[in-house]
């Protein structure tokens, strides 16, 4: 622990995101701040960009962002809470998500569990699968693993198959004639392109259609146990997407075509 007073050590860090996912961030900030004609903030939109982005993508702290930004860490948190409500605003829809995986030669769907430790209600929250207090999100992924879109978040006791009728996932599949593939967890959901994989072979070899899906990282932000307290209202918006790797992503879908280009 440094003693009080005392200066903090500092070293050079990467995002693995391309620069025109901080210009794009810094461009909807402008237009935001420039709407509600705020007077004056303590970090332009450039900086606020880059805060933010070291946050969601690389699971920095607010207490680390704020002393290596020079501002408060309520300030720091309501950079990313600002920030992260513009982005989910970009997302695809479920229809237009939908439209846009008909063209795949198939989609992969499945559901993660983000943790939350804000918990009133336990046994609501609290995902016997997992054996964790968490937020639901349904995820339909392309072949390669690239998310598609990404369901606003549900109590972690719902089942996948129940989270995603609920969402109307299996209707927007269904009615769009994707060919999807997902685990046995989604048998009896009806449409006649849903496949469900078989179980893993006594080998370990898991099946080359679910494998892409099992390498979608979250944002670091939701998944390190460091960042603090976990709420379910900030996840039960959409999820936000801006954070993948150029290849692979996880408040919608679409946001990652948009930002990591």
């Amino acid at each position: 622990m440094p003693q009080p007073g005392a200066s903090l050590l500092s070293y050079p860090a990467a995002i693995p995101l391309s620069n025109c996912t901080l210009v794009r961030l810094a461009d909807l900030i402008r237009a935001q701040r420039a709407q509600r004609r705020y007077p004056w903030r303590r970090l332009d939109p450039g900086r606020q960009a880059l805060l933010v982005l070291a946050h969601l993508r690389n699971g920095d702290t607010y207490a680390r962002l704020a002393a290596e930004f020079g501002i408060g860490t309520t300030t720091a948190w309501r950079y990313v809470r600002e920030s992260v409500d513009l982005l989910a605003a970009l997302a695809d829809d479920l229809h237009a998500a939908a439209v846009r995986a008909s063209r795949l030669a198939y989609a992969i769907l499945d559901g993660t569990l983000i943790p939350i430790d804000r918990v009133a209600e336990q046994k609501r929250y609290y995902s016997g699968k997992h054996k964790r207090h968490g937020m639901n999100i349904q995820v339909v992924a392309d072949p390669a693993g690239r998310l598609v879109w990404a369901s606003p978040a549900l109590p972690g006791r719902t089942h996948d198959l129940t989270a995603a009728r609920t969402v109307g996932l299996i209707d927007a599949l269904t009615s769009s004639n994707v060919k999807t593939f997902a685990d046995k967890g989604y048998q009896g959901a009806g449409g006649a392109k849903l496949r469900c994989c078989p179980r893993r072979p006594p080998n370990g070899v898991r099946s080359p259609r679910r494998s892409p899906l099992r390498h979608l990282p979250i944002p670091l932000a939701w998944a390190r146990p460091d960042q603090g307290p976990r709420c379910p209202r900030r996840l039960t918006g959409p999820v936000p997407d801006e954070l993948r790797p150029r290849t692979t992503t996880l408040q919608g879908g679409g946001l990652a075509r948009v930002l990591t280009t």
